[in-house]
């Protein structure tokens, strides 16, 4: 399925560059499109192969947790490095609850992080937030995202 976000992100740059498709991905497309307009799939994510088991996460969902899990993993590295999972995803919580509880309403909005967060621990919070995934979370998911 990255596969096909990746595809999908590539048409979308060339489409807003007003640049000519790459012809392979084109036709990529066109049949999935033709695919769904012939009834062969019933959404056009099935058509796209954006495939996701019954009742599991749907692919954007899934790309927005692993972007923030990620964060939090190198957030963990850079500045609690020296404490234990245990300690570190504390830690975290205490800074992300903090955060949401104040200043995420006045960040949510922007594209990217204020100036004043570049290199602090805020601006991987931010980030974390500006994920798309659930934040903040409890203490325990963080400690089985920073046991990984």
């Amino acid at each position: 399925m990255i596969v096909e976000i990746s595809k999908l992100r590539k048409l979308s740059e060339q489409c807003l560059a007003n640049e000519r498709l790459d012809p392979e991905l084109a036709n990529w497309l066109g049949d999935a499109l033709h695919g769904y307009l012939c009834r062969r799939y019933r959404t056009v994510e099935e058509a796209l192969g954006l495939r996701f088991p019954q009742g599991g996460v749907p692919w954007w969902r899934e790309e927005a947790i692993r972007r923030r899990d990620a964060v939090l993993r190198r957030m963990a590295e850079c500045f609690f490095a020296e404490l234990s999972p245990t300690a570190q995803a504390k830690k975290i919580w205490t800074i992300t609850s903090r955060y949401a509880a104040s200043a995420w309403r006045f960040d949510r909005d922007r594209s990217e992080p204020p100036t004043t967060y570049r290199g602090t621990v805020k601006e991987f919070v931010w980030t974390a937030f500006d994920s798309g995934a659930t934040m903040p979370i409890c203490e325990r998911q963080l400690r089985n995202i920073l046991g990984r």
